[in-house]
């Protein structure tokens, strides 16, 4: 297992790395988490971890210019779910959602490797693996239905039961 980074987050705001002893960005950690890195930030006089800020500050930097990767109706969504009864199982359904996608991501690109050396179906193993992965996210949709209390789509049901 990989030894966990400790940066220092100093009043003036500065991040220090302790691992190369320098002062660094929120580019910096931002790459830091791009290349898979393990960090924790702690707040240099007190030694709280605050891991989780700088990363929310880190996504609003990321959200203010550019694309944004979440739109105002997203947003206020998750807004909606703080505080309700639906909050932990909304956050459980996103993280397992985030790591499926990671997953398929990581699936996709090595089916993809191996369908540009094969020379004879790429397109039906690309189809396949579509169908997989749709299975896949509707039966998680399906189950965080289920926790929130909400009943499957009649129509969604009577489709399953045909495939079958």
């Amino acid at each position: 297992m990989a030894k966990t980074r400790i940066i220092k987050k100093y009043p003036n705001r500065r991040l220090y790395d302790t691992e190369v002893s320098r002062y660094i960005t929120l580019a910096d950690l931002q790459q830091l988490v791009l290349d898979g890195v393990n960090f924790e930030v702690r707040d240099a006089n007190s030694g709280k971890e605050i891991t989780r800020n700088i990363l929310l500050q880190i996504i609003a930097d990321q959200e203010s210019g550019g694309k944004p990767l979440f739109t105002t109706d997203v947003l206020m969504r998750f807004i909606r779910f703080y505080g309700e009864s639906m909050q932990d199982a909304f956050s459980g359904y996103l993280e397992r959602s985030l790591s499926l996608f990671d997953q398929q991501q990581q699936a996709f690109q090595e089916q993809m490797r191996t369908a540009m050396e094969m020379q004879g179906k790429p397109i039906s193993t690309i189809s396949e693996m579509t169908q997989r992965n749709l299975k896949i996210w509707q039966d998680m949709q399906n189950q965080f239905f289920r926790a929130a209390g909400l009943t499957v789509n009649e129509g969604a049901k009577r489709d399953e039961k045909k495939k079958a």
